[in-house]
């Protein structure tokens, strides 16, 4: 197997285990007292895609749906070999920061709070700026031309599911989830 594939492959594996983590506190909320749960098909749709994107990135290791590995593509797939490998662990970073208010599913917890520390206090939505990286780095990383469409497919749901969950935290947390949307970028930092 080329090594490339194989880091990405043992990044896979070790990740998981933080997921692993994160799906069951995220499964909390399925049985926690919630002040409001968004109804919206954003809940579901891009958890779907990025679940198959995971399938097919883990495919491409393979080199099935990949463009053949040449000596001219060596650069870019160094390039997105790096950058899959940093924000798959901002990715596991932000799932920490977030503790208790960690779901899979937009919702508003009872005691719910702004986290503003960790990548929170740079960007508002890290998770999702980095399952976006993650998945257009994969794609180079591995040449996938099947994984390709599919990450940016997935992009207009990651950030339609973002608003989706600042609207239910300005509703919730008002005044408090305001004042830090202004003084951080949404999902690229100093954009806001």
């Amino acid at each position: 197997m080329d090594p490339i594939n194989i880091i990405i492959g043992l990044n896979i594996i070790a990740t998981f285990g933080a997921n692993v983590t994160g799906a069951k506190k995220g499964l909390k909320s399925k049985v926690t007292a919630v002040r409001e749960r968004s109804t919206s098909y954003l809940q579901k749709l891009p958890l779907i895609l990025s679940t198959v994107t995971l399938a097919v990135t883990i495919i491409s290791l393979f080199q099935v749906g990949t463009l053949s590995y040449l000596p001219e593509y060596q650069s870019i797939r160094i390039a997105g070999l790096i950058v899959y490998l940093i924000f798959s662990w901002i990715q596991i970073w932000s799932y920490k920061s977030l503790g208790d208010y960690y779901s899979q599913d937009i919702v508003i917890f009872k005691d719910h709070k702004v986290i503003a520390n960790g990548p929170f206090n740079v960007i508002r939505h890290p998770q999702y700026l980095s399952q976006i990286l993650v998945d257009l780095a994969a794609s180079a990383a591995t040449l996938s031309f099947i994984l390709l469409p599919l990450a940016i497919i997935q992009i207009p749901f990651l950030i339609l599911r973002a608003k989706e969950e600042e609207r239910l935290l300005e509703k919730y947390l008002g005044s408090d989830f305001i004042s830090y949307k202004k003084s951080r970028g949404f999902i690229i930092p100093f954009i806001r």
